[in-house]
């Protein structure tokens, strides 16, 4: 065990699972191709090729990769927004509800 404390950033990073996994989102009847960055059991982190604002509830779909798991379902919140040098959007979304 280190004396050195860990920073919050440190802490984070054990909890986020990074997954660069192609995702939908579904919002107002348009469907989106996105990338999910990284999960966490409370949210995740998109890029997005589409403008969206804090406070949009999007679904989210990621299909797994194994036949022997079920993708990812879930409803979420945009929480906070990052746009990006080409156009697209990094979001923070909060897991609302997972289906």
């Amino acid at each position: 065990m280190s004396d050195t404390p860990t920073g919050y950033s440190e802490k984070r990073d054990f909890i986020r699972m990074r997954v660069d996994a192609a995702a939908t989102l579904l919002h107002a009847g348009e469907v989106i191709a996105a990338v999910c960055i990284d999960l966490s059991s409370s949210g995740m982190q998109v890029q997005a090729p589409q403008q969206f604002q804090v406070g949009d509830r999007l679904e989210v779909r990621i299909e797994s990769e194994h036949t022997a798991l079920e993708g990812l379902r879930a409803s979420t919140e945009v929480v906070w927004i990052a746009d990006q040098p080409d156009g697209e959007q990094k979001l923070g979304l909060r897991i609302l509800v997972m289906h």
